[in-house]
């Protein structure tokens, strides 16, 4: 079995798991598994950054491949171990390493089965890691499939409330998209001979399936649908945030989700590209019940960690309503919607990470989460309130965030295919901007309560995710070109396929 390749993908996803075994078996203190959990967290966002900075934009295309001609010796069953990245994952690894860093920094309060929590929390920035370089399915749904794992222990042993029950809800919703995701998996393989996620867009267009495409499609599709989440299959992810603890909310908002998005992108547009334009209505459908149902039932909630929660909700609406955009007008398609889906998600991820951080650090402070019982935290608490008040305004879409630029993207592209769901859901930018507003006035302003009067404000390690995430926000808003071209890269070759399939013809503008 040769091997072919620098290595460099290959340490970037195993990494964590190699870290996370050595704590399980020869680290016994607590201080040392935090120390050495950050430091493999902290060579992790290196290691990214050094994915994202070597990554040739001029270039383009595959880069980075760590490969072996045959991982699993069957002869009929021809699986390789085959990583990569292109425009559209190089910057969804760097978006891993920054909340994977994150994640473990505001960990370091945990004091119950230390070793077992960060373990598992590696485990889980490995299986994430995967999902976005492997190129080859059954490495991909392998890596989606450990994905559960970790979650499922991080929730149920050191999550709050129902925890079991929301870990148990995770898990089976979760499980039952990936059934059907393998199903469809299996279905083009015996139809094309190949798990190879690079050759499989041509060879779908030139064998018959034995299925139809669109129910393949659907198959799959299922899948990301859970995972973004879409209406109706969403109500799992308020009960996990709500139940989860910080570092793991921030994972599943910042990356989990991304990964139904990518999916949909990489696989359901960039493999069917006839279906996804039959579709692509319906997803713009879809888009805008999440984006208006999310910002509605966001505003009624009263608990900070599940109004983020249903935000999360309404804020992928939006990616759906960016790959709606490969209906085209006039026979051609626009890479903008797709590169703004793609921002979404990177845009997001750090974001609602950020959120889930401050509203983590503020209830470990005042040790509650009901808005009614809160207000004035901004004299006692002022660098969480700041970065309370940055994480809100990029959220709504402020000019100069990040936030704002993903949004425009979409906005811009969707506009021209489907002008009333995209002026609906702008509206959706309105009421945004309704709850965080209110959020923030209710929690951090007004008169200082006097039971707050000895809260404490972020210690200097809380300081460092808080910083690393602010930093990411306000850069990519003054400067997003550096990840929109890059998303833009790779999003071209999938609009290209669209455009060469013909199927615009059979789609109304």
């Amino acid at each position: 079995m040769e091997f072919e390749g620098n290595g460099l993908l290959t340490l970037v996803v195993f990494l964590p798991l190699a870290g996370a075994l050595g704590i399980a078996l020869f680290i016994k203190r607590d201080k040392q598994v935090r120390y050495i959990a950050g430091a493999v967290a902290l060579a992790e966002l290196i290691l990214s950054v050094m994915v994202f900075t070597t990554y040739d934009l001029s270039k383009g295309g595959l880069q980075l491949v760590d490969r072996t001609s045959q991982w699993i010796p069957i002869e009929s069953f021809k699986v390789e171990y085959y990583l990569g990245v292109d425009g559209l994952s190089t910057p969804l690894v760097l978006l891993t390493g920054l909340l994977g860093f994150a994640a473990v920094y505001a960990s370091w309060s945990i004091k119950t089965r230390v070793r077992e929590y960060f373990v598992w929390l590696l485990v889980l920035q490995t299986a994430v890691m995967g999902v976005f370089t492997s190129l080859d399915f059954i490495l991909f749904f392998l890596m989606w499939e450990l994905e559960m794992i970790p979650m499922f222990f991080l929730i149920s042993i050191w999550g709050s409330g129902r925890r079991e029950y929301s870990a148990m809800k995770f898990l089976i919703f979760t499980f039952l998209g990936s059934a059907f995701m393998l199903v469809g998996i299996l279905a083009l393989f015996y139809s094309t001979g190949t798990f190879d996620m690079i050759l499989l867009p041509d060879a779908i267009a030139q064998t018959e399936l034995i299925a139809p495409a669109g129910i393949i499609f659907g198959l799959i599709f299922t899948a990301f649908a859970v995972k973004l989440p879409v209406w109706p299959v969403h109500t799992w992810l308020p009960d996990a945030h709500t139940d989860a603890p910080t570092a793991v909310s921030i994972m599943l908002a910042g990356v989990l989700l991304k990964m139904g998005g990518y999916g949909m992108i990489r696989v359901s547009a960039g493999m069917f590209p006839e279906v996804i334009v039959d579709a692509a209505i319906v997803l713009a459908a879809l888009g805008v019940v999440n984006v208006i149902y999310g910002a509605i039932i966001t505003i009624r909630q009263t608990d900070l960690k599940r109004l983020v929660a249903y935000s999360s909700i309404s804020h992928m609406g939006y990616v759906l309503i960016g790959i709606s955009s490969v209906a085209g007008v006039g026979g051609l398609v626009s890479p903008t919607g797709l590169t703004g889906a793609a921002m979404q998600m990177f845009t997001h991820g750090t974001i609602t990470g950020l959120m889930f951080l401050v509203v983590g650090l503020t209830y470990e402070k005042v040790h509650t989460r009901s808005i009614p019982e809160l207000g004035g935290l901004s004299a006692r608490m002022p660098v969480i309130a700041v970065a309370f008040l940055i994480a809100g305004l990029a959220s709504l879409g402020l000019p100069g965030t990040s936030g704002f630029v993903s949004e425009i993207l979409i906005f811009l592209g969707a506009f021209p295919v489907y002008g009333w769901f995209t002026g609906v859901a702008v509206f959706g930018v309105v009421l945004t901007a309704g709850y965080i507003l209110w959020m923030a006035q209710r929690t951090m302003f007004g008169p200082t309560i006097d039971r707050f009067s000895n809260v404490r404000d972020a210690s200097r390690m809380e300081m460092v995710p808080l910083a690393v995430l602010i930093g990411s926000i306000i850069l990519v808003g003054i400067y997003p070109s550096f990840v929109s071209d890059m998303f833009r890269d790779g999003v071209a070759g999938i609009v290209a396929d669209i455009q060469r399939s013909g199927a615009l013809a059979m789609v109304l503008p």
